[in-house]
């Protein structure tokens, strides 16, 4: 993607004089996010001659400030021919039921097969996102994941919805099938999880010694079991204090309680201990990752009530 630019002036008026200048500019329709002004700032992308500024420096009045947009263009996202399961949809965001087997971005060896792409394809206007490839996306599921996802529209809900996936205040529930029964009907899982040092597609929780400073990422779900069959599977939900890459498959699988279908945290032992050969024709027919996110909430980014 080949970036210009164009440049605007700006001055400062009694309205806006001594105040945060990342403040200011977030009012201008251009820039639209404290984020993103805090970014140009640090780019220099905003000048005032004789100044060294940085997002914290007071404005004051009669100062003319020299702004260099960005203007994206020639962008190399292809659109992918596919329908989207749209659960919620108003001007600022939307809620999708992702299938699963569905990339949420373009990454290696998923250039044009995303759900970037299937966005693109209908025709749906999409916040700038964090990068150009990852316009609208705000946080992820795994591909083999189904289940709730929301995508941004304006770079206004990008930057809410960011703060909230920070600051722990999104609310995620998992269902999942999973191989043998938990020991406890409820039980929190807490552990540091880090790249597995065999397997690189793998993650696992990290062995800490002593005194010794974890290197992973904290990582806490809460699990309950819902139901449990004698044929060798329960039905369990996750709900995530935490939101790490392959958390929950981890987090169970360590516990000896692998998801059904999970191709890299599960064995064909646990397979082959099914008391049921016509569950195991069902799992077989099946062939997925039995995750789904089945539950999503956060506060709207504009109407500050809680979706």
């Amino acid at each position: 993607m080949s970036i210009k630019s164009k440049t605007i002036n700006f001055t400062i008026d009694d309205s806006n004089s001594n105040k945060r200048l990342d403040q200011v500019l977030a009012n201008l329709e251009a820039i639209g996010t404290r984020s993103r002004a805090n970014k140009w700032i640090q780019k220099n992308l905003v000048n005032l001659p004789g100044k060294s500024l940085k997002p914290s420096y007071k404005t004051e009045f009669g100062e003319t400030y020299s702004i260099s947009i960005p203007i994206e263009e020639d962008s190399t996202l292809v659109p992918f021919p596919t329908s989207l399961d749209i659960v919620y949809e108003d001007k600022h965001l939307l809620v999708i039921n992702k299938n699963s087997g569905l990339v949420v971005h373009p990454s290696s060896g998923h250039d044009n097969d995303t759900l970037v792409n299937a966005l693109l394809f209908n025709k749906i206007t999409l916040s700038s996102g964090f990068t150009p490839s990852r316009p609208g996306i705000v946080h992820r599921i795994d591909k083999d994941t189904s289940g709730l996802i929301v995508v941004c529209k304006t770079d206004l809900c990008q930057e809410h919805l960011a703060s909230q996936f920070k600051n722990k205040e999104i609310h995620r529930i998992y269902h999942a099938l999973i191989y043998g029964t938990p020991k406890q009907p409820q039980q929190t899982i807490e552990s540091y999880l880090i790249r597995h040092p065999k397997h690189r597609k793998k993650f696992a929780n990290e062995i800490i010694n002593g005194n010794d400073e974890p290197r992973g990422k904290k990582a806490i779900t809460h699990v309950k079991t819902l139901h449990s069959s004698p044929k060798g599977i329960s039905l369990v939900q996750c709900k995530l204090e935490t939101g790490r890459t392959h958390q929950i498959r981890v987090h169970l699988s360590e516990k000896s309680l692998p998801i059904v279908g999970d191709p890299i945290y599960s064995s064909k032992g646990y397979f082959k201990n099914l008391k049921s050969s016509h569950l195991k024709k069902v799992i077989l027919d099946n062939s997925r990752l039995c995750l789904h996110a089945s539950e999503l909430g956060f506060i709207h980014p504009t109407e500050n009530r809680m979706m």
